[in-house]
């Protein structure tokens, strides 16, 4: 088995870091993987802002109910859409879909590294998009997607065994 599908086979959804921080160094590199994904026509709806401030993570972490986790993270990666400049209207297509690869990106790159996150929604939900909005000063231009807090993985973390072979088929469906 090659690097790449063991870093896949390994990632798993992390919720508990240690107090140990993370390197702007480190966090300029998961947002550049996470740019590195496809977009529909290449439009690149994305914008990504890396929070460190621990008064900002404490904020998201108190107002988010199911990323209560920010408060201990290293950091926060929020994958936001930009829809400050579609004039084809493409990017309010696809700009979840292709925001949605720039967050597996990242959740690949902070397993390879070592490191733990997990992907927390915001959007459609605006009792969740409103107070990332807030406390993140975003232009109305920027939708947040999700909240990734992330940092040094307390205590041991197994993946799942997700395979289910009765969802998987070669070709088209028998006939009925």
């Amino acid at each position: 088995m090659n690097d790449t599908f063991k870093t896949i086979f390994k990632r798993t959804s992390v919720r508990k870091f240690t107090p140990a921080g993370i390197d702007r160094e480190t966090l300029v590199m998961l947002a550049k993987c996470g740019m590195a994904a496809p977009s529909a026509n290449n439009r690149q709806p994305w914008f990504i802002i890396a929070v460190t401030d621990r008064q900002l993570l404490k904020a998201l972490g108190d107002a988010l109910p199911y990323a209560k986790m920010t408060r201990d993270a290293a950091a926060a990666l929020v994958v936001c859409g930009d829809h400050g400049n579609d004039t084809t209207g493409l990017m309010n297509r696809y700009w979840v879909q292709d925001c949605s690869a720039v967050t597996e990106n990242i959740l690949l790159a902070v397993e390879s590294l070592g490191l733990g996150a997990v992907w927390t929604a915001t959007y459609p939900y605006e009792e969740r998009m409103e107070p990332v909005r807030r406390i993140l000063n975003l232009p109305a231009n920027l939708v947040p997607l999700n909240v990734i807090p992330l940092g040094h993985p307390e205590g041991e973390h197994k993946p799942k065994d997700k395979w289910d072979e009765n969802k998987f088929r070669f070709n088209q469906f028998p006939q009925h």
